[in-house]
């Protein structure tokens, strides 16, 4: 069962998807389930994706959290001291929002609901 705040995913950047793809499933036996052209997700102990949208990933590995109640947890975030910078918004599979902690670091935390 998922519980709130606790590390739930890892997205990493891949700005040529084909060739991470291709190191990860030849380095460590890795495969995938692909969404589009520009996104695919791992199962590996921790599940995770990499993120290929130039537009939309980040440089940085990208911690997600989860939370039942998105809006509250936001709330708990910016309550805390954390900087939303991408608010709420729906991908496949869920809704979720980005925040940098105090030290800069940005996190995202999502909810299926």
């Amino acid at each position: 069962m998922r519980e709130d705040g606790k590390l739930d995913y890892l997205e990493l950047p891949a700005a040529d998807l084909p060739a991470t793809k291709a190191f990860y499933g030849w380095a460590f036996g890795w495969t995938f389930i692909d969404y589009g052209p520009s996104y695919a997700a791992f199962d590996q102990g921790l599940d995770g994706g990499f993120d290929a949208d130039a537009t939309a990933r980040t440089t940085t590995p990208l911690p997600v959290l989860y939370a039942h109640d998105l809006e509250s947890m936001r709330d708990r975030v910016t309550a805390a001291g954390g900087v939303i910078v991408k608010a709420i918004y729906a991908f496949p599979g869920g809704r979720r929002f980005h925040f940098t902690d105090p030290a800069g670091t940005e996190l995202a935390v999502w909810s299926e609901s």
